[in-house]
């Protein structure tokens, strides 16, 4: 419990930031429908958030290095305030799509500080009560910003403004604590090819989970409207993914260190392609029927990310896998740049079941590599440790390697 404490202003600045940034993507997709925004438009919105998630993942270090922590969370936090704010003052998806950019790059930045904050603090006995106590509270706050949607009104100053306040409000705890800045570590190096290296399948995994998630985040509200649920009802249906996604770690966790990986990769994309082709093609699902597809999607395509690195580690040294993290990051955020765009293109040309397809077409792709893979190259017999892993900053792998592990420590 002191430990918790000791964590308590951190654990709250995450709070705080996951109800304004895990608002804002589906507000402004059901924002983008009431002020008759295209489907690519909105689409565009969250591409335009992945970018400036980049952004930040690579640039927050360096400034962290520059300010400090507490300066560099504070810029942060201003840039994605200001981008929150300005949303009703210039009503236009290009300039929407900038301040999508500044909201994308202030979560990057803010993860990236706080991670920073609590691997300098932790030590190997606290590193997993820590790890699990900052998982429980990131996707607690995920789980009630999807459901403040029900009550934010599209398309609204107030809305966007009780967004901005959450944003801000996020800087209090953390530049307020007593306790004195760490150490700013050292930027990791971004090596994409480390992960190719490493296990080509993973970077291929982490590719199609940035898909399924990102595209369903995103443009799930789209979709939503499309098939005629109501505002509450979206905010239900992007909830219960994200439910599904954290009830399913531990189980998967199990069979992940158990089985070889490759197969609980497969197992899992077949899962959801069946999830997603029912969604796809069964016309008149009632409402309950619609969120018991959205919660067993979550189920079986949300543990892929953390699988898929879990089998890139095991083929990594110890002083590797700190920049293995930032480099299965780097794959994510370029597959969740781009998937929105592509969805919502699909969606206005083909109607919404399109969303579907191309996310079932994804993890077919992944099902037949996994297969072409094992053929050239057995599993590993000594596996790493399955780990939960937020996709949250390119440092989350600090918070994940023991000490002794890092002799660069």
């Amino acid at each position: 419990m002191g430990m918790v404490i000791s964590f308590a202003a951190l654990f709250l600045s995450v709070i705080l930031m996951q109800l304004s940034s895990g608002g804002v993507g589906p507000l402004d997709a059901l924002s983008g429908i009431t002020l008759e925004f295209t489907t690519t438009q909105i689409g565009a919105l969250g591409s335009a958030h992945f970018l400036g998630f980049f952004i930040g993942c690579w640039w927050a270090p360096r400034l962290m290095g520059s300010v400090g922590h507490a300066r560099a969370f504070a810029a942060f936090t201003a840039a994605g305030t200001i981008g929150l704010m300005a949303h009703m003052l210039v009503v236009d998806p290009w300039a929407w799509g900038a301040m999508r950019v500044a909201s994308g790059m202030c979560v990057a930045g803010c993860y990236t500080v706080i991670e920073a904050w609590l691997n300098a603090k932790i030590t190997n006995q606290t590193r997993g009560r820590t790890m699990g106590f900052y998982r429980v509270t990131d996707m607690g706050g995920q789980l009630v910003a999807q459901m403040m949607i029900s009550v934010l009104e599209p398309a609204s100053y107030v809305s966007y403004n009780i967004l901005a306040i959450f944003c801000c409000a996020s800087l209090l705890p953390l530049v307020l604590t007593k306790r004195r800045q760490p150490d700013t570590p050292s930027a990791p190096r971004l090596r994409p090819s480390l992960a190719f290296r490493a296990s080509p399948m993973a970077a291929l995994g982490v590719v199609v989970a940035s898909l399924s998630g990102a595209t369903f985040r995103m443009v799930g509200p789209l979709y939503g409207d499309k098939v005629g649920l109501a505002i509450d009802q979206i905010a239900y249906f992007l909830a219960v993914f994200i439910l599904g996604g954290a009830l399913s770690q531990i189980p998967v966790g199990w069979l992940a260190d158990k089985y070889d990986r490759r197969h609980v990769m497969i197992g899992l994309s077949i899962a959801a392609i069946t999830s997603c082709i029912v969604t796809a093609s069964v016309q008149g699902l009632s409402v309950n029927g619609i969120m018991l597809t959205a919660f067993f999607f979550g189920l079986t395509s949300f543990p892929i990310y953390s699988v898929a690195a879990a089998h890139a580690n095991d083929f990594a040294t110890p002083e590797e896998r700190v920049e293995l993290a930032a480099a299965l990051m780097f794959f994510f955020a370029v597959g969740a740049i781009a998937a929105p765009l592509v969805a919502s293109g699909l969606i206005e040309r083909y109607g919404p079941a399109a969303m579907f397809m191309m996310i079932a077409a994804a993890h077919a792709v992944l099902i037949l590599f996994g297969i072409v893979r094992m053929r050239v190259r057995p599993t590993q017999d000594q596996k790493t440790s399955y780990v939960w892993l937020p996709r949250t900053s390119f440092t989350i792998g600090r918070l994940t390697r023991n000490d002794e592990e890092d002799p660069k420590k």
